[in-house]
């Protein structure tokens, strides 16, 4: 397979992992947009948010509990902001679901 993040998650390529799970793994974002940025990617491939299924919906729930659970480990009790990116207007650059979390720094509005 040649998903970049299924290459992570099998440990063919190294990243820095700060959770990981049964069902999820969290590991710093190479190119950070706030002093922390985290994704959060369940272990298995599901291509965007559109191509989840209703058998995918307890795994949702537990990929949200995971980034509740690293941004208090992360001491983000000011705020953060989780991000999930689907398809190529909205940003998503790796064809594997995954979760930002950003946080350490105050959030604006719009994101643009």
């Amino acid at each position: 397979m040649s998903c970049l993040f299924c290459k992570i998650v099998s440990g063919e390529i190294p990243a820095a992992r700060v959770y990981e799970d049964a069902d999820a793994i969290a590991f710093s974002d190479i190119n950070p947009q706030a002093p922390v940025h985290i994704l959060v990617v369940p272990k298995r491939h599901i291509v965007s948010l559109d191509e989840a299924k209703a058998e995918d919906n307890a795994l949702l729930g537990r990929m949200l509990s995971v980034v509740a659970k690293i941004a208090a480990e992360k001491q983000l009790a000011s705020g953060y902001r989780t991000v999930i990116n689907t398809g190529d207007e909205g940003g998503q650059t790796v064809e594997h679901l995954h979760f930002h979390l950003l946080g350490g720094r105050a959030m604006h509005w719009p994101p643009g």
